[in-house]
């Protein structure tokens, strides 16, 4: 899958990065109706990600992120047991999207300041599985939090040369209508961040 960088790791440090920040970021993400479930290693993942799918009963599933992490790859191959159809491939992507029931994406990092999760967004399947679908859930490196968007846009310049990158801030929402909040009406009602607790190196790897 084409990214604007194909190694973040390389970007992150300490002047950008301090998981010190993770208490700001998950605040302000509740406050914009994030839901955050963090859990210690990805075994803990893939039970996270198999209740959701028990729960919304989904059917079908378009995600991205397998061909960076083998263990997300793992977490994919291993949901086929729960009788529910995943497409990682690009094409298949494309063509799903618009009638899955969950799109799952990664993080790069977030921001404390906003409650927001910046995501590579440069090839076209990382853009509509976190656009089309009802459901999206993201896996973030919860030690991979910026203080601010200040920061945040210095991290992105250290990698951007072409593409797009996107932030995500709680569930699509509007209040266009006699100024009543409404979630989901330009894009998924829920908005899922599984937070793994892994090593400070970039990505969930």
């Amino acid at each position: 899958m084409k990214k604007v960088c194909s190694d973040w790791t390389k970007i992150f440090s300490e002047e950008f990065v301090n998981p010190i920040f993770w208490n700001d970021f998950e605040l302000n993400a509740k406050a914009a109706h994030t839901e955050i479930i963090k859990v210690s290693n990805f075994e803990e993942a893939q039970m996270t990600i198999s209740d959701i799918i028990r729960s919304t009963k989904a059917k079908s599933i378009v995600a991205v992120g397998n061909e960076e992490s083998t263990k997300i790859a793992n977490i994919y191959n291993n949901l086929y047991n729960l009788d529910v159809q995943i497409y990682t491939d690009k094409f298949a992507i494309a063509e799903n999207a618009p009638t899955a029931d969950i799109g799952i994406s990664i993080a790069e990092f977030a921001v404390g300041e906003t409650g927001s999760v910046c995501v590579d967004c440069y090839s076209y399947e990382s853009r509509v599985v976190g656009m089309l679908p009802p459901v999206h859930i993201v896996f973030l490196n919860c030690n991979n939090i910026v203080k601010n968007m200040t920061t945040a846009f210095k991290v992105i310049s250290q990698g951007f040369k072409n593409g797009y990158m996107g932030f995500i801030t709680g569930p699509s929402r509007t209040a266009d209508i006699e100024r009543v909040l409404s979630l989901g009406v330009h894009g998924p009602s829920r908005f899922i961040i599984i937070a793994v607790d892994v090593p400070a190196i970039g990505g969930v790897n």
